[in-house]
C-alpha cells in the first residue's frame, strides 16, 4: 500500500471517531420527568418560572448560585439552582429553556436561555389600539 492510502485510511477512522463522540455528547429537549429518569444525562428542559415561589440570589455569599422554581411544559414543579448569576431581566422572561442534569430532587443548569417579550410585539399591540 502506498502511504497516501494509509494517511487516508488513518484520516477517514480519526473523522469516525470525531462523529461518534460528538453525537454521543449531544443533549435533547426533554421535561423535568424524563430528566429524573435519566439522572447524570443533560438536558434542555423547557419551561415557565413558577412566579409564586421565592427565588434566592445572595451574591455576596455565592455569585455563581441562583435558586428558583421552574414548571415544564407538563406542568411539574422543580426547584433549580442555576451554577451562575441571576441573568438581568430573568423576571420578565415568557419561556425559560434550562441546559443541565438532575441531581437528587433539584435540577442543576450550567446554563439558561430566556425568551423575554419582544418590544416588536408591544409596538405592535399600540399599533392595533391606535387604529
Amino acid at each position: 500500500m502506498k502511504k497516501l492510502h494509509i494517511v487516508g485510511i488513518i484520516i477517514i477512522a480519526v473523522a469516525i471517531g470525531v462523529i461518534f463522540s460528538s453525537l454521543k455528547n449531544t443533549t435533547t429537549y426533554a421535561n423535568f420527568d424524563e430528566a429524573m429518569a435519566n439522572p447524570g444525562k443533560e438536558f434542555h428542559v423547557v419551561g415557565k418560572l413558577n412566579k409564586d415561589m421565592p427565588q434566592l440570589y445572595e451574591p455576596t455569599v455565592n455569585p455563581d448560585e441562583f435558586k428558583f422554581t421552574m414548571l415544564d411544559n407538563n406542568g411539574l414543579s422543580k426547584n433549580v439552582v442555576l451554577h451562575k448569576s441571576k441573568p438581568q431581566d430573568f423576571d420578565k422572561s415568557e419561556q425559560l429553556v434550562l441546559i443541565g442534569q438532575i441531581h437528587g430532587e433539584e435540577f442543576h443548569a450550567n446554563d439558561i436561555l430566556m425568551k423575554c417579550p419582544s418590544k416588536y410585539n408591544d409596538a405592535k399591540s399600540q399599533l392595533n389600539q391606535v387604529q
